[in-house]
């Protein structure tokens, strides 16, 4: 899952300066491996790489007005591993908009805000902790 210990992580945001500031954030954090996408479409592309979490835009489309929006590239990277966890970020703070990508399988719904980096850096602590707990307790499970 992680090389030499290391999260990978997707970041995925049209707007630049915003993905550029979240990324020095978490690369300040030895233990991520940053990789950077302006658009939906080029994290579908490198899906591949196996990313062990992704921070979404619910809006990716400020660049190219046909560009795939949040959720159509939250469908996508379902379709290629329901497993990845994808945290889905938004400037809107609508409570219909964080039930939608909850329907669509979010992780969690973090707003842009003064406090987003460390919402986002609890919520993948906290996914990594569940997934411990999950994997102990069905290791505990098959045993009984």
């Amino acid at each position: 899952m992680k090389n030499d210990n290391k999260i990978k992580l997707f970041l995925v945001d049209d707007d630049a300066v915003f993905l550029k500031s979240l990324e020095i954030e978490f690369l300040h954090h030895t233990d991520f491996i940053v990789e950077t996408y302006a658009t939906g479409e080029l994290c579908i592309a490198n899906l591949e790489k196996k990313p062990d979490v992704i921070i979404l835009d619910y809006h990716l489309d400020g660049i190219d007005k046909n560009a795939m929006n949040g959720i159509e590239t939250l469908d996508k990277i379902k379709e290629f591993n329901p497993e990845t966890p994808v945290v889905m970020l938004s400037s809107q703070d609508k409570i219909d908009v964080a039930i939608s990508c909850m329907h669509h399988k979010a992780f969690d719904y973090v707003v842009k805000s003064e406090t987003a980096f460390l919402r986002l850096q609890k919520n993948i602590t906290a996914f990594f902790h569940f997934e411990r707990i999950e994997k102990e307790l069905n290791w505990y499970m098959a045993r009984m």
